[in-house]
């Protein structure tokens, strides 16, 4: 009989996705820190503009079945203003369940980078250092969703 190799990275993230489903879903896999200079087939950047769970719940889902789908073939940026800015903060001013946060977490641990807009920390009284370590500060979030656009990535919103 013969037997197929099977990437360690996809057997980790699949027991990862399974035990998520039980444990309301915490995904961590590994991806490397180069993944963004690497030319990937897909590229997507979500824009988060809202601190609701529900919505919060959403958008981090729909990434994280990207990346099942996908695996290291997929670029993903998730690019928080206004309100979900606060899914970045040290110390959200908006109530973010702890469950999100760690979710956030775990995508960033896989290769996800989260930018927030320095426009919205300026508003809020925020510089970098009110921000989680995995946050990636810029100047003005639009204008980096549109520069991520002329890269090719695809826009998406709720």
């Amino acid at each position: 009989m013969r037997q197929t190799k099977t990437d360690p990275r996809l057997l980790l993230l699949t027991s990862i996705l399974l035990i998520s489903s039980v444990f309301a879903g915490r995904l961590h896999a590994h991806h490397t820190d180069t993944h963004f200079e690497d030319s990937s087939p897909h590229k997507i950047v979500y824009q988060c503009n809202q601190a609701d769970n529900t919505y919060l719940t959403s958008v981090l889902f729909s990434v994280g079945e990207l990346i099942r789908k996908y695996g290291d073939d997929v670029e993903i940026v998730v690019a928080c203003f206004g309100q979900g800015i606060h899914l970045l903060g040290q110390i959200p001013e908006r109530p973010i369940s702890e469950e999100l946060r760690q979710r956030a977490s775990s995508l960033a641990a896989y290769g996800v980078a989260f930018h927030a807009c320095g426009n919205t920390m300026k508003a809020l009284n925020w510089d970098e250092k009110d921000l989680v370590d995995y946050a990636k500060m810029v100047p003005i979030g639009v204008d980096d969703i549109m520069q991520l656009q002329e890269r090719g990535f695809s826009y998406f919103a709720w």
